[in-house]
């Protein structure tokens, strides 16, 4: 499955030069304490898009009017060029959508019932449609005006890594030519407040690995491909997912497996497929949150599988945890990756205490990058309920067209 094109915008920036200049950076600067009140009434840092980057979506529908679809349209913006090609070839009936999420328009749904609570009637603006798990796809199959089949997985943080998975079922099925696939999750008090509950937020900017590592940030942000069966530009280097896994522990509601016995299993998949051994693989986007026990699990899995040595990193410090729209963003961090002809890659954000008491892995720093271009990439997204995806995505030279 090629992934031609890429529309990403979150906390790192609205463009894919912005997104990625700021990643080999390090740059914090999305990074901000949240204006959402919490139950107790703390403070949370929160990786935030600005409102005035988002369009407003004011020519569409009353049920489209969402936060989570003006950060899909934003980044939409950057693939429509893609989008109109691919329905001028194939037709809108074979272009197909596929999202991942988890809070959709609960965000407005929050401001309907604090409406309610001061005039007892819901705002008028309100549409209960807003809040459902399909409304991502819906609006993305209205503003791009293709008819394919479309649908929402809401796995959690693995929603979009397996958004990605199954476009390419769609696709080797021959159901549709083209599929518009990604993520988009917004920020909520929601998932603010239950992830406090959890006691999984960190009291400042997170750390993963680091021995003072203390919880999550939380984030917001959109990232869609178009992706193909065969590449739109052959004649240009091309970037495809060329392997996958997908497996469950269901180890605990919220808790990951000690030994990632599922990760390994979801990694060890994806490299199979990918036929690739450990070796090969040139950069790891960790899954990383910065909690105690999902950091100490993703290291003991890569070491178990020989995966220590590649180096790595954890984007969250830098664009937040953005739940259902995080294998998507992450994988378009690998995109960008790939497309880098200088061994540049997304830096590793912590005090530099590495917690020894876990497996050591290859962390990137501002002094360590790759001496050639990378060739693959491996993606990592674990989440509640032992739901583990593991990606492997890699670069073609032009004019080698696979399959």
């Amino acid at each position: 499955m090629y992934l031609n094109q890429l529309g990403v915008v979150c906390a790192l920036g609205t463009t894919t030069t912005e997104v990625w200049q700021n990643a080999v950076a390090g740059s914090q600067q999305g990074m901000q304490t949240s204006d959402l009140r919490l139950v107790d009434a703390s403070p949370l840092i929160v990786g935030q898009v600005a409102d005035e980057a988002l369009p407003t979506l004011a020519e569409q529908a009353a049920l489209f009017q969402t936060r989570n679809n003006r950060l899909a349209a934003a980044a939409l913006a950057n693939i429509r060029s893609d989008i109109e090609r691919c329905k001028a070839r194939f037709g809108a009936d074979r272009i197909g959508v596929i999202v991942g999420t988890s809070t959709s328009g609960i965000a407005e749904g929050e401001q309907a019932l604090k409406h309610y609570t001061q005039h007892h009637a819901l705002p008028a603006s309100f549409n209960y449609r807003m809040q459902e798990m399909t409304a991502p796809a819906d609006f993305i199959a209205a503003y791009c005006d293709v008819s394919g089949p479309r649908y929402s997985i809401s796995i959690a943080c693995s929603s979009s890594a397996r958004a990605l998975m199954s476009a390419r079922k769609l696709l080797q099925s021959n159901l549709v030519d083209a599929v518009i696939v990604g993520g988009v999750d917004s920020l909520c008090r929601l998932t603010l407040n239950g992830f406090r509950a959890l006691e999984s937020t960190s009291s400042g900017l997170c750390q993963p690995f680091s021995k003072q590592r203390d919880g999550i940030n939380i984030g917001e942000g959109a990232a869609f491909f178009v992706a193909t069966r065969e590449a739109l530009e052959p004649q240009q280097p091309q970037i495809y997912l060329s392997g996958a896994g997908h497996a469950s522990d269901a180890h605990h509601m919220t808790a990951p497996e000690p030994h990632g016995r599922g990760a390994q299993l979801a990694i060890s998949a994806a490299l199979k497929e990918a036929k690739l051994s450990s070796e090969a693989i040139d950069y790891i986007n960790l899954h990383g949150t910065g909690t105690p026990l999902n950091d100490a699990m993703e290291a003991y899995a890569l070491t178990e599988l020989g995966l220590q040595h590649s180096l790595a990193s954890s984007t969250k410090p830098m664009t937040g945890h953005t739940l259902g729209a995080a294998g998507a963003l992450e994988a378009a961090l690998c995109w960008l990756t790939l497309q880098a002809a200088d061994g540049q890659l997304p830096r590793h954000c912590f005090a530099g205490d590495y917690d020894a008491d876990i497996a050591p892995l290859s962390l990137v720093t501002a002094e360590r990058r790759l001496s050639h271009r990378a060739k693959h990439c491996l993606s990592n997204s674990f989440a509640f309920g032992g739901n583990n995806v593991a990606l492997v995505f890699s670069r073609n030279d032009a004019g080698a067209n696979q399959s």
